[in-house]
């Protein structure tokens, strides 16, 4: 028994108690889905990344059969992430990701965003000290005289180094609040989605860090499902790509998207906001951006 079947023996029976993830009018094999806990402030692992796949794969199971669906057993970080998938053995066999060239090249993107762009919509987390700063920025030359700070290998590093922002990383994200009350950079751009979870999280914690109430950044960044570039990542390609088009033509993904994002955008109050464009110089040329239905607008 080779290393990820050993470990898939021992999810199944906690992955079947929890989810509760079977079809039974279906007498295929059972496919096994095993996503990546990540390190964060949040749970992840009852994330809207795997709400949707739940629904998707649930949608195709009189099609493609049972299935199982499963965290990681310890969180892992993006670089030992990308090496699970990356091996054919490997015990996370698919990701969500935002996407980019190099990991579209690596990995095979299902490409309907999961979150209709949401992740490129950014509300910023500044220290209380600097909202009259912030309140005085109109445009991308403004927000130039100020830092950003981002995770290790996070794609925004790229759309804001693009745009002629300084960036400051960290390998550890969890670090990133400390950092920014700190002063070792001006503020922490978070997804509209995002912010204000982290922000709950931390507010006591860290008590110089608000959501600067004025501004959001904007630019193309789909968030999609991820899989291995082989035989079993394209039945699993084929069957999620299936789902989700199933789920938009009957409008049932636009429904997951506002009862468990429609609350966080009306409190993100994103007309009182002043948008600043900025390009993404690493968004591949097949994002599918002239598909309107797939896309947030406000």
């Amino acid at each position: 028994m080779n290393r990820r079947a050993w470990i898939l023996q021992r999810l199944l029976p906690s992955a079947i108690c929890c989810l509760g993830l079977t079809a039974h009018a279906h007498d295929g094999p059972v496919t096994h889905l095993v996503f990546p806990r990540y390190f964060s402030i949040l749970d992840t692992s009852k994330g809207f990344d795997w709400i949707v796949l739940q629904a998707v794969m649930e949608r195709t199971s009189a099609k493609f059969g049972p299935f199982t669906l499963s965290a990681s057993p310890e969180p892992v970080s993006i670089p030992r992430m990308l090496q699970e998938l990356d091996r054919s053995d490997g015990v996370i066999n698919i990701i969500a990701r935002a996407t980019q060239r190099d990991l579209e090249h690596q990995f095979q993107p299902i490409r309907i965003p999961i979150d209709r762009g949401l992740m490129g919509m950014r509300l910023l987390l500044v220290r209380k000290a600097d909202l009259p700063r912030f309140a005085s920025v109109r445009t991308l030359d403004d927000l130039r005289h100020m830092s950003a700070g981002q995770g290790k290998g996070w794609v925004d590093t790229s759309v804001l180094s693009a745009a002629g922002i300084s960036v400051v990383e960290s390998p550890r994200p969890g670090s990133l609040f400390g950092m920014l009350e700190a002063g070792r950079f001006d503020f922490f751009p978070r997804a509209l989605d995002e912010a204000p979870r982290e922000y709950d999280v931390i507010r006591k914690s860290h008590t110089d860090i608000v959501i600067e109430p004025t501004l959001m950044l904007r630019y193309p960044l789909p968030r999609y499902f991820f899989v291995r570039r082989n035989a079993e990542g394209d039945r699993l390609a084929e069957r999620i790509k299936a789902g989700m088009e199933m789920m938009i033509k009957d409008g049932s993904l636009a429904a997951l998207f506002h009862k468990h994002k429609g609350p966080l955008i009306e409190r993100a109050e994103i007309r009182k906001r002043h948008v600043i464009e900025l390009r993404n110089p690493m968004l591949p040329p097949e994002t599918p951006l002239q598909r309107s239905e797939l896309w947030y607008r406000p």
